[in-house]
């Protein structure tokens, strides 16, 4: 099921305490085992617990309004962004644009438009640099199909080199807001969103997105007629 934590400052932290709590739980042992056993690197377990932190931190997203803007499912830089065909869910040509999410970016993924989740896949894989050569072919991937307002787009959360854990929270059948939080892949990964051939992408190779604040393209019908 989507994120059951309120959008509020403790809502956001016991998320990530949810996510780091057996993380923290070494660490602290760890820490308490160096301090008597070997104290100069007591100071290490800490640090790594303060990293942990940082990387599953869960910052507030002003989610934009407008009616057919697709917002980026990912934090990141974009390292493709083009024509391609979909032959999963949207079964036909399309724009992808694909993210690269280094160890240093938030790393929750959010959903781009809002609707159902109409499609749900995981492939397993293997564990290549996400944003090397052929990696969003071969990787660990799990696809989130959303449909609503006669459009369909796909999400997909590629594991990394060192991401080896993605996890989503959304099921076949749901709802989803725009910008809602469905998702996360742990330490350095991908993300890619599949969009109607129509649409217009406003991002290009080597910008720099922010999920669920991002607007990365909008819709065909609502770039014609500036509503649904």
């Amino acid at each position: 099921m989507a994120v059951k934590y309120p959008d509020t400052p403790l809502g956001r932290l016991a998320l990530t305490l949810q996510l780091t709590w057996h993380y923290l739980l070494i660490l602290v042992a760890l820490a308490v085992l160096f301090y008597f056993l070997l104290p100069p690197l007591a100071a290490l377990p800490v640090l790594l617990a303060g990293f942990v932190m940082f990387f599953f931190r869960n910052p507030k997203r002003e989610v934009p309004a407008g009616s057919g803007e697709v917002l980026s499912p990912a934090d990141g830089v974009v390292i493709e962004a083009g024509e391609v065909f979909e032959d999963k869910f949207l079964r036909s040509e399309a724009k992808r644009i694909r993210i690269f999410l280094s160890i240093l970016n938030v790393h929750f993924n959010r959903s781009p438009v809002e609707g159902k989740v109409a499609y749900r896949l995981y492939c397993p894989g293997r564990h290549l640099a996400a944003n090397a050569k052929g990696a969003c072919d071969v990787n660990e991937k799990n696809y989130i199909g959303i449909e609503g307002r006669g459009h369909k787009v796909l999400v997909c959360q590629v594991a990394g080199l060192i991401a080896r854990r993605i996890k989503c929270w959304v099921k076949e059948g749901e709802k989803v807001k725009k910008g809602e939080i469905i998702g996360i892949i742990k330490f350095g990964s991908g993300t890619e969103v599949y969009l109607p051939a129509g649409a217009r992408l406003l991002v290009k190779k080597g910008d720099r997105v922010a999920a669920g604040k991002t607007v990365v393209a909008v819709l065909p019908d609502f770039d014609q007629k500036g509503e649904g």
